[in-house]
Order: C-alpha cells, then sequence, then structure tokens
C-alpha cells in the first residue's frame, strides 16, 4: 500500500489529524463526541466542537490510532504505560504504549496506538485493514 497522508483539521486550540488508511470504525470517536467526530457532515471533524481537552481524551480511545492530536501549547499524546497487547478474537492485535514498529520496507514507525494484522492479508502492513472481515463491528477494543 502506498504512504498515507492524514488529513489535518485545525482549531486555535487542537489539531487533530486522522489517517483514513488506519480507521478501523470502532466508532469510539463518533460515539464518545459527536458533536465533533459526524460521519454525516463534511468535513467530518470538527475541532471546534468541544474542548481541547474533551477531544483529546476521545482521541486516547481510537484503538487503530488513525486519529491523533496535538495541543497547542501542550503536551504531546502520552503513551500508555505499560505496554498493552490486546488479540481481539476474529480481528488485530490491539496494542498501546511507546511503540516502534518495523515496516515491510524496513523502516521503523514510532506510534502509540495501533491495530496490528494477524492474519497477513493486510495490504497496509503492519496496520489491520480488514482483509480479514476483522472490522471492529461487536469487537471489545479496550
Amino acid at each position: 500500500m502506498s504512504e498515507s497522508h492524514p488529513k489535518v483539521y485545525e482549531s486555535t486550540d487542537v489539531t487533530v489529524t486522522f489517517d483514513a488508511h488506519r480507521c478501523m470504525h470502532s466508532g469510539e470517536c463518533v460515539r464518545g463526541l459527536p458533536k465533533v467526530f459526524d460521519t454525516s457532515r463534511k468535513p467530518w471533524v470538527d475541532p471546534q466542537g468541544a474542548t481541547p481537552e474533551e477531544i483529546a481524551e476521545v482521541i486516547s480511545r481510537c484503538p487503530s490510532g488513525a486519529l491523533h492530536y496535538t495541543l497547542t501549547g501542550g503536551p504531546p499524546e502520552d503513551p500508555t504505560h505499560p505496554t498493552t497487547v490486546t488479540a481481539v478474537p476474529g480481528g488485530p492485535f490491539v496494542v498501546r504504549g511507546h511503540l516502534v514498529l518495523r515496516t515491510p520496507d524496513g523502516k521503523h514507525k514510532h506510534e502509540i496506538r495501533a491495530a496490528l494484522c494477524r492474519c497477513g492479508r493486510s495490504g497496509n502492513q503492519p496496520y489491520c485493514d480488514g482483509s480479514n472481515d476483522c472490522l471492529l463491528e461487536d469487537k471489545d477494543w479496550k
């Protein structure tokens, strides 16, 4: 898969980035803060719809790492300590913490959240892309 280019949504106090190639549609964002994350409108992310702290809290629940935030003048996202790995039945490994992933082309990517492929069929290795019908519907992603 080609290198993805996350979309950027900015307000005065927070910047939200979204990488569609990583999104597993768990719905944590939409359920958690529908006034900010609303798939029925364009753009679907409105970072002015809530406080930066509320946005940061909901984004931190994104299991795939498709969503990230940067607070203006604030600290970066803090990785979970200790690192955790959860095998979702019929789905990916959901990993949280200070991660250094090696991509198939040998590059190293620093992450704090990721849904990693465990079936081997993802076109977006090492990330899960749902190729094994491992979409997040009715899955426990905590």
